[in-house]
């Protein structure tokens, strides 16, 4: 018996049988478990700072796409579920002008006396409460630049381009900040489980476009180290995460900047003289961000392998996570200017989602901005570049991304996927990956399309024994966002139909 996904309708077609030879198996390895999944998740930089005091009709309806697990009454999920939230703790240069773009300027809690004041950065507060209210319960506080108070030049960004724009005798000042926001948000219920002190430290940042600073490994193990002593002296719930790369090459080589390079080796080798890992509020992971090895296809691959082979070969246990990603640049096979919301580029961040998983063993995936203002295909949501109100809209970009993080859920365990008839890895076709939720007794199946051609696909289970499944669509038509779909039983084929996402949800017996 023959399901057929197609593009409005979904049915059973008894009168005429599919042959084997037309059906593509995928086995799904139960047995050989990969690694765990933390979260699926995105960041509130930049326009969620003004959406956030929006209407509530228009900043309820983002945060529904963002983080909504429910169903509507056909059982069309509501949003894409995201399992964590990346707080940008502002470095205040929104009190300045010397950032052009007032929408890429962010307020700050410290004011210019050191005391703090807690209701800057509203809309973004708005947000983290409402991610929280809608389920999520992972969050990161992360910074661009440490506040414009502790800088040399007093501005969120570089002016040599060489060091880290904080001079040595402010780190503890710095250390000290970073640490009464998380107690400020614990105290509030909001706990973030992690601080990111630290982005993209190998660019220059000094053209003034938005915030950054860069930071040599050296200023980066220095800081770490003062914040880690203030978080286990204040017993703080919370662990720092490094090192945000700005491209996934410098985790493990130089590219040209050898005191900001090699990050996996000079932070978690025991041999090294900046070894974070015995550090006790140090999380045992490295991030980097997909930026640059998107494309070529050959790159977008050694690249991830060798990050995987280079987290392999140090002595701390690791996890690596690809902790930032839009479409950037011209470069991109699709290339990043000029808004989107069709399917294009869903596909080709569904692709990049699934070789990150797969290959590097990502272990979270997150997207960087989630609510975008320009002409640009850097947000799962858009809304117009107005302070007061306006129009939101999702994209197809937002429901691809729900594929993964709507359906595989933090403690999740990616399974091996493999089938005899086709590469079910290959970046111009099929793409098929397997994760366990064990709390729910399922397996989440998710099959990228990315060719011309519709595919007729069976599960099989050899070490397990396949339930039904529900399957889930996404593709190019209108409506056809995580749109539910008939369920099959464990042996039944299914069609996946061309430049489609369709997710499967099969319960284990």
């Amino acid at each position: 018996m023959l399901v057929i996904v197609s593009g409005s309708c979904f049915k059973r077609d008894t009168e005429q049988p599919v042959a084997a030879e037309n059906e593509t198996v995928i086995t799904i390895h139960l047995d050989d478990k990969k690694q765990t999944i933390r979260n699926f998740g995105a960041s509130d930089a930049w326009a969620c700072n003004f959406i956030g005091v929006w209407p509530d009709e228009q900043r309820n309806q983002v945060a529904d796409w963002l983080f909504s697990t429910a169903v509507d009454e056909e059982g069309k999920p509501k949003g894409i579920g995201l399992s964590l939230w990346r707080f940008n703790i502002g470095a205040g240069s929104a009190a300045q002008d010397n950032i052009a773009d007032e929408w890429r300027r962010t307020e700050g809690f410290l004011k210019d006396d050191l005391t703090y004041d807690w209701n800057k950065q509203a809309g973004q507060q708005w947000f983290l409460d409402a991610a929280k209210t809608r389920g999520v319960d992972q969050f990161v506080g992360f910074t661009n630049s440490p506040p414009v108070q502790l800088t040399k030049n007093k501005k969120a960004f570089s002016s040599d381009g060489q060091q880290a724009n904080i001079a040595k005798e402010k780190y503890d000042a710095f250390a000290v900040f970073l640490a009464t926001v998380a107690r400020h948000f614990q105290e509030k219920g909001i706990v973030l489980n992690y601080l990111s002190p630290f982005n993209e430290p190998q660019w220059d940042w000094t053209n003034g476009s938005q915030e950054g600073t860069p930071y040599t490994n050296q200023e980066m193990f220095d800081i770490t180290r003062k914040l880690d002593s203030i978080i286990s002296k204040e017993n703080l719930p919370t662990k720092i995460q490094v090192a945000e790369a700005g491209s996934m090459v410098y985790l493990y080589g130089t590219s040209g900047k050898p005191t900001r390079s090699n990050q996996i080796e000079d932070f978690f080798s025991q041999g090294s003289t900046r070894f974070l890992g015995g550090f006790n509020s140090v999380d045992k992971m490295i991030s980097g961000h997909s930026y640059f090895t998107s494309a070529p296809v050959k790159d977008m691959i050694s690249v991830r392998q060798l990050v995987n082979q280079k987290i392999k070969s140090v002595s701390v246990p690791l996890e690596f996570w690809q902790s930032e990603y839009c479409i950037l640049g011209d470069q991109e096979e699709v290339p990043g200017p000029g808004k989107d919301t069709g399917m294009v580029p869903a596909l080709y961040v569904a692709r990049l989602i699934h070789h990150d998983l797969t290959v590097a063993n990502a272990s979270a995936w997150h997207w960087w901005t989630s609510l975008s203002v320009y002409d640009y295909k850097d947000g799962l949501v858009y809304a117009d570049k107005n302070k007061t109100t306006g129009k939101v809209e999702d994209t197809k970009l937002l429901w691809a991304f729900g594929n993964f993080s709507r359906f595989i859920r933090p403690g999740a365990q990616r399974v091996e996927v493999t089938s005899a008839k086709v590469n079910i890895n290959n970046p111009v076709g099929l793409m098929a990956s397997s994760y366990v939720n064990a709390a729910n007794n399922e397996v989440v199946t998710v099959i990228i399309n990315y060719s011309n051609i519709d595919e007729t696909l069976r599960l099989d289970m050899p070490t397990g024994t396949a339930g039904a499944s529900q399957l889930f669509i996404t593709s190019g038509k209108a409506g056809e966002d995580l749109k539910p779909l008939n369920k099959i039983d464990g042996t039944e084929a299914f069609q996946v139909p061309k430049t489609s996402i369709v997710t499967l949800v099969t319960k284990l017996l």
